[in-house]
């Protein structure tokens, strides 16, 4: 990956796609006419694969382990000038974004970007032609059909560029980077940011039905961060995308939890302003150490701010924290 690339969401995927159904030789028979005419209908055409571009996805995460994709053939051609059935497309949707290159030859075939937006990735044959098409005045009765095209059979590269949608804020004792790698997918992609002189880990939350979404552990975002230190908000000015500000506060501090929150925001609104606009989520971190009534008068303190208690090690409450952070970047 070039020097200052941000991280890509990289799969590689063999694209199938459906055979054309063949045409029908069928000459017409009925009680009536002993020796008809041609009335071969056409084949259907295969399937295509199809990729959709949809707001709601926001990694190639779903596609990860999809090898293959393989669309339905058409069928064939039936009597009485009957077409046969098209194959189902196989449609995939992707983040916006999400360019699709040629596996072999590296060429880009062309990016999705926009909600809805539909394009043909691998195209499926055509079906044949029935006997009809090839009646003349010479040939009143052709006994032939055309057969339907054979489908592609395709390597295809999809590639996105990511940038973070929750950015992970606390001090250093916080338990990011373990946060980071329990939610992270099987096999998170950690990707580098080049900059000056930290490097945010990247991991990809899976999510339910498939979805996903990208986490960055910004290490040093805070720690004497407006004084102009450390990497700071070169990257969150990056973030396109409504990103999330997931403040994570152990429950061990020697604070108060409200204290450390408070120094927390102090430090991001001295060194950017514009960060106080962003959705946040407060997770209390280690909170297997605390009770249940502990629990209940901390969140009392933060009536405004969406509140979850949880623990890396014990895996408690990082199902409700997801689904927090889902609900704020969908925001």
């Amino acid at each position: 990956m070039s020097q200052g690339s941000n991280f890509v969401d990289y799969v590689k995927i063999c694209c199938r796609s459906g055979h054309g159904g063949s045409g029908s030789s069928h000459l017409h028979r009925d009680k009536h006419t002993a020796k008809g005419g041609p009335d071969g209908g056409d084949g259907g055409r295969g399937g295509h694969i199809v990729l959709k571009g949809s707001t709601h996805i926001w990694t190639l995460l779903h596609l990860k382990y999809r090898k293959h994709v393989i669309a339905e053939n058409g069928e064939s051609g039936g009597s009485a000038l009957r077409t046969g059935k098209n194959g189902k497309d196989e449609i995939l949707e992707v983040p916006l974004g999400t360019i699709a290159k040629n596996a072999e030859t590296g060429e880009v075939l062309f990016e999705i970007t926009q909600d809805g937006e539909t394009k043909v990735l691998t195209a499926g044959g055509r079906g044949g032609q029935g006997n009809w098409h090839f009646k003349t005045p010479t040939l009143q009765t052709p006994r032939f059909a055309q057969p339907g095209e054979p489908g592609k059979e395709e390597w295809i590269v999809l590639e996105l560029k990511v940038l973070a949608d929750v950015g992970l804020v606390g001090f250093p004792n916080a338990g990011k980077s373990t946060l980071l790698s329990v939610v992270s997918a099987a096999k998170p992609e950690i990707g580098d940011y080049p900059f000056t002189t930290i490097v945010p880990n990247l991991g990809i939350v899976s999510y339910r039905s498939n979805r996903s979404f990208v986490m960055a552990d910004i290490p040093g975002i805070i720690e004497g961060a407006s004084k102009g230190k450390g990497l700071g908000l070169r990257f969150l000015r990056h973030i396109e995308r409504n990103s999330v500000l997931l403040f994570l506060v152990p429950a061990d501090t020697s604070r108060s939890i409200k204290e450390e929150y408070e120094i927390l925001l102090h430090e991001l609104e001295e060194y950017n302003p514009e960060l106080m606009h962003k959705p946040r989520v407060l997770a209390v971190s280690k909170s297997d150490l605390l009770d249940e009534e502990l629990m209940q008068e901390m969140k009392q303190e933060f009536p405004e701010l969406p509140c979850v208690f949880i623990s890396s090690v014990a895996q408690k409450g990082l199902m409700e924290l997801k689904d927090m952070l889902w609900k704020a970047i969908e925001g």
